[in-house]
């Protein structure tokens, strides 16, 4: 009945924000549980500038964007740029501008964001990157030429830039969600041109997210699901009328909704986080959406929830790890692990990964008992979400992107 929509590219590969199939499960089966800095390490790169966007890789190539101020002061300019990096090495293969941010006009942002915070997006020769209010861009993969720019579509955001794009049969769309302008949106992936704008019809109190839209077909349906203040909507992907909507109290959203047995789960941003299982209902030709069980305790702001077979985890901030049963919401265990989150966790070969704001990593078993397995620490700040580039981990920190794989 239901099924999701893949990017196209190898499993192996990571070619958006949670990987091929936007949930967060990565495919290797010799993927390391255990590092530090002088274990299991590749290669360490130096990334210029900041940017908390997560890393991408297909076909041996890393992208990632950065942003990297143009002087000494507090309101610098801001050169916005796209990197490739070569997976074997981590040589830097190309660099380029995209945007150049004025930073005397720029909106201020929030202290835990960057000027790059959204993760680029590969599909096929071309990698598509998204800096908010300040454009979006298509880039020729092996060479970093621009092919297409697109800064018409103009909003006044809160803390600045957050949510990804997607990109899915011919056209790309991302979410705009501030003061004035909410909204999906889909451009032609070819040319940058604005196809639709599906408006949320729905009011919010405090209208900035930085929601992640995922691609979702159920029931012979293609959606795009966009999370956002106070609502989330499923949207037709080809022509974004409006399919259902599940209003709730939350604003600033970033955490991406993963899918599975029929039902979306989410979390609902600031003030206090609801933990949201929606379930999608067949109903005569067209699909509606019904909340079938929810939850604030410990419901994470920034982490996006995972889910692994029946077993739904989630880390709240704060680092409680909770083990649900993903469709009755019945909870298997709750834990605390060191740190306080904002990555997304991710699964592989049994295992879950969970990365905390000062470098540390949980390595749990997956399973309705709590067993810790490892725990691993970098040197850095980190706030971007894995990557899995076949058997090995990319981790990028405020100043280095590693290569983590077993010796």
């Amino acid at each position: 009945m239901f099924t999701f929509a893949l990017a196209p590219a190898a499993r192996a590969d990571w070619p958006e924000f949670r990987g091929p199939t936007a949930q967060g499960h990565a495919s290797g089966t010799g993927l390391p549980t255990e590092w530090a800095e002088d274990k299991n390490v590749a290669w360490k790169v130096p990334i210029p500038g900041k940017g908390w966007s997560s890393p991408v890789v297909v076909a041996g190539k890393i992208f990632l964007t950065t942003a990297v101020p143009q002087g000494p002061e507090k309101n610098a300019d801001q050169s916005l740029r796209t990197l490739c990096l070569d997976s074997k090495t981590g040589a830097v293969v190309w660099d380029k501008e995209v945007f150049s941010q004025d930073g005397k006009t720029a909106p201020g942002i929030h202290a835990k964001n960057s000027h790059a915070s959204p993760t680029p997006f590969i599909d096929g020769d071309h990698v598509y990157v998204h800096f908010g209010h300040q454009g979006t861009a298509c880039l020729i993969a092996k060479t970093g030429e621009v092919v297409w720019t697109n800064r018409e579509l103009k909003y006044a955001p809160v803390h600045g830039n957050g949510g990804s794009p997607v990109v899915w049969n011919g056209k790309l769309y991302f979410c705009i969600d501030g003061p004035g302008r909410r909204e999906l949106v889909a451009l032609d992936k070819v040319t940058g041109k604005v196809v639709w704008v599906a408006k949320r019809s729905q009011p919010a109190k405090k209208a900035f997210s930085f929601g992640t839209p995922l691609v979702v077909t159920f029931d012979k349906t293609t959606m795009i699901v966009a999370p956002g203040s106070d609502v989330v909507n499923g949207f037709d992907a080809e022509t974004g009328a409006e399919i259902w909507a599940i209003t709730y109290d939350g604003y600033s959203l970033v955490p991406r909704p993963v899918f599975g047995h029929g039902m979306l789960f989410m979390s609902t941003g600031f003030d206090t986080a609801w933990l949201l299982a929606i379930k999608l209902v067949p109903d005569g030709g067209k699909v509606t959406a019904t909340v079938a069980w929810r939850t604030k305790q410990d419901a994470p702001h920034d982490p996006s929830p995972l889910l692994v077979s029946d077993e739904l985890y989630t880390v709240s901030d704060s680092g409680i790890v909770t083990c649900f049963d993903a469709k009755s919401g019945k909870v298997h265990f709750r834990e605390r692990v060191p740190g306080a989150y904002t990555s997304a966790p991710v699964f592989a070969n049994g295992h879950i990964y969970l990365q905390n704001e000062t470098g540390t990593a949980s390595v749990i078993k997956a399973g309705k008992t709590f067993e810790l397995v490892a725990t691993n620490k970098l040197d850095g700040r980190v706030q971007a979400s894995y990557a899995a580039d076949g058997n090995a981990w990319l981790i990028r920190t405020d100043k280095f992107l590693y290569k983590i794989a077993a010796k």
